[in-house]
């Protein structure tokens, strides 16, 4: 059902992709995987390679997933998922298994990473570099005590676009 596309002929409205549809991001193997709900993020080019970044705060099981493994995936639903990501958004991995509770059809990629039957995209992504946001760069502290009120500061990583799959 997924056709390969280049990562730049993505149509969609990023701006409203990531912030009101919602995405999946997943770490991990088959047997061996976590997913989380996120609406940070970005997409576009850095290094001269077509990249997307990801956030993980480091209480949140992905978290574990996201350092122990090369990639990871970020899956794009239609609307009809809301319920479902609303619930991998509350519900941790350490406590459920989310992707069964959900009725979500995990699949390998080529390179063994997962991702979900149900998505409408899905972009397949090899980590290059990752950091932590820090307090005292931030040029506006406001924002850091508005969103950080308990200092737990993302990590944000650059994966490259190795794949790009569309329904």
């Amino acid at each position: 059902m997924f056709r390969k596309i280049s990562p730049f002929d993505i149509k969609d409205n990023v701006f409203k992709m990531l912030d009101k549809d919602w995405m999946l991001v997943t770490a991990g193997s088959i047997d061996d995987v976590n997913t989380m709900t996120a609406s940070w993020g970005h997409l576009g080019i850095m290094w001269n390679l077509p990249v997307a970044i990801c956030y993980i705060r480091p209480q949140r099981h992905t978290f574990e997933f996201a350092n122990r493994y090369p990639d990871y995936t970020l899956t794009f639903f239609e609307e009809k998922y809301r319920k479902t990501l609303q619930y991998c958004g509350t519900k941790s991995g350490r406590d459920t298994d989310k992707i069964k509770d959900c009725g979500l059809t995990p699949k390998e990629t080529e390179s063994g990473n997962v991702y979900f039957e149900e998505a409408r995209m899905v972009l397949e992504c090899r980590k290059i570099y990752q950091d932590d946001m820090r307090p005292d760069h931030f040029i506006r502290p406001e924002i850091a005590k508005k969103n950080y009120p308990r200092n737990d500061f993302h990590r944000f990583y650059f994966g490259e676009i190795i794949q790009a799959l569309s329904k």
